[in-house]
């Protein structure tokens, strides 16, 4: 089993399982979206940060892997019947977890990097989690390999984050934005929704 060197401090509620299983339809709508944003920022790096050689690779990649699960959850979608929604909306989880972020340019990189490697510890928590829940061998197989890839994005937003921070300054600040990330999810009401 893959692990993250993130620990989250706040458990996925079961409430939670229970309302995606409720709806998994509007899940596999909302995860759609999530991927697609995912790719997005991923690249939203690159442009932001085009001196930032180091980790442009890596973004690529990423942005190709979260775009390569949006086609394989709307492979899903599409044997299901579901549409994909028809505007991407913005995400309160995500965007609370931007307001943390300072507003130095390198202050700014780091707090990005280190918020979506924390994203991508919860998104590997919860896709376990519904992995486990399902009794669909397809699906149950589909999360429990996107839980695996989410843990390595947790890792890899890590690394990329050492390539321009000291490990003192990335463990320090990891720690501040898991703590207020618990607040942020526990205050969230249930929807059957990634985050």
């Amino acid at each position: 089993m893959n692990t993250t060197e993130i620990q989250l401090t706040v458990a996925t509620s079961p409430a939670w399982v229970d309302t995606v299983l409720g709806d998994f339809n509007a899940f596999l709508q909302d995860h759609a979206d999530c991927e697609r944003k995912a790719s997005a920022m991923a690249l939203s790096f690159v442009a932001k940060y085009p001196d930032r050689k180091a980790i442009i690779p890596g973004l690529i990649a990423t942005a190709l892997e979260e775009l390569r699960h949006f086609q394989q959850v709307y492979r899903i979608m599409e044997k299901r019947g579901v549409p994909l929604t028809h505007e991407l909306t913005q995400d309160p989880y995500i965007r609370q977890l931007l307001s943390l972020c300072r507003t130095g340019r390198d202050e700014r990189l780091l707090d990005r990097l280190l918020i979506a490697a924390v994203v991508e510890c919860r998104g590997a928590e919860r896709f376990r989690l519904v992995a486990d829940a399902l009794q669909d061998a397809r699906l149950k197989d589909f999360y429990r390999r996107l839980y695996e890839s989410e843990v390595n994005h947790g890792n890899v937003y890590l690394e990329m984050a050492r390539c321009y921070f000291e490990e003192q300054q990335i463990h320090q600040r990891v720690h501040e934005l898991v703590a207020q990330e618990g607040i942020i999810l526990d205050a969230l009401p249930l929807r059957p929704a990634l985050h």
